[in-house]
């Protein structure tokens, strides 16, 4: 079987990690960025910004080629949905779409929640992904089959640590535990998650190629784990050998000053059944495995 595939993206967290490990698999892999950031050595490069339809278009005409799956991690908009049904429903058997755990309602949650709801997100980060779910949903794909994976909170090397308001992607997270700072978390930390490790979910969208029992399907893509987000930064406090020290900042204080963060103060939990049933990769990296090698990542880039 062919092993060619083409990311959206890239040069990213998600994206730069996927390029990295589909060269390792020996997947011939090639990558469409901006070219701001330099790509994995080994990836064939395609330069053009996908907010440039017509320079979208061109670079993917000249790179001559059909590709086994396609891979985008950087569609947000139901316009970038748009583009992909129409530039790759004739270069692809399968194209794969990263959405978000966030296309659901956090006031309308199951626990754990499955693939289907009746109450998605309407505005937003997540309201747009929706927007994207469902443009492949209804879109002419022709004989181009899809599949959309939506992760939670992804974490690993390449990315900044923190999951919770006010310590998301927190820049100065480790000097902070290094100081005995006392963290601000909202509601004490005590909203439950189940982070993904970045190349867990890049296995698992390798795993995608050629797999029919994932063609024209949705899954909730989460980690193995099941933690209070307190739990995630004692395990950073335990990793650096300090202690964790955690003010607890209301809930509903918060909303009222941050109404975009709900879909961060909501238990996000899932039910992997049907990613397992499926066959793909399911992500297997132990919460502070992933952790400490996140950590260590961060340590040794600001050493």
């Amino acid at each position: 079987m062919s092993r060619k595939i083409l990311i959206i993206g890239g040069s990213g967290f998600v994206s730069g990690t996927l390029a990295r490990i589909a060269l390792e698999q020996g997947f011939e892999t090639w990558v469409l960025t901006r070219g701001q950031r330099p790509a994995p050595a080994g990836a064939h490069t395609l330069v053009a910004d996908r907010k440039d339809p017509d320079a979208f278009a061109r670079a993917i005409q000249e790179a001559a080629t059909d590709w086994d799956l396609v891979i985008d991690c950087i569609g947000y908009q139901p316009d970038d949905a748009i583009q992909d049904i129409a530039i790759f429903r004739q270069r692809t058997p399968h194209l794969a779409f990263v959405s978000t755990d966030f296309v659901f309602d956090p006031a309308h949650r199951r626990f754990p929640q499955a693939e289907e709801t009746e109450h998605y997100a309407s505005s937003g980060y997540g309201g747009n992904k929706r927007l994207c779910e469902l443009e492949l949903l209804n879109g002419d794909c022709g004989d181009m089959a899809w599949t959309v994976v939506r992760p939670c909170h992804i974490y690993g090397p390449g990315s900044l640590l923190g999951c919770l308001p006010n310590h998301g992607r927190d820049t100065e997270l480790l000097d902070r535990l290094h100081r005995g700072e006392a963290l601000d978390l909202v509601g004490g930390g005590h909203f439950l998650q189940q982070p993904i490790f970045a190349a867990d979910l890049c296995h698992l969208l390798l795993s995608l190629r050629g797999n029919t029992a994932t063609y024209n399907q949705i899954f909730c893509t989460a980690g193995p784990e099941i933690a209070e987000s307190r739990t995630y930064y004692e395990m950073i406090a335990d990793i650096l050998n300090v202690e964790l020290q955690i003010n607890e900042t209301p809930v509903d204080v918060h909303l009222k000053e941050n109404p975009n963060s709900a879909p961060f103060l909501c238990h996000r939990i899932y039910d992997l059944a049907k990613l397992k049933a499926s066959g793909a990769h399911v992500p297997a990296t132990p919460l502070k495995e992933g952790l400490r090698q996140h950590a260590e990542s961060l340590i040794t880039s600001n050493a």
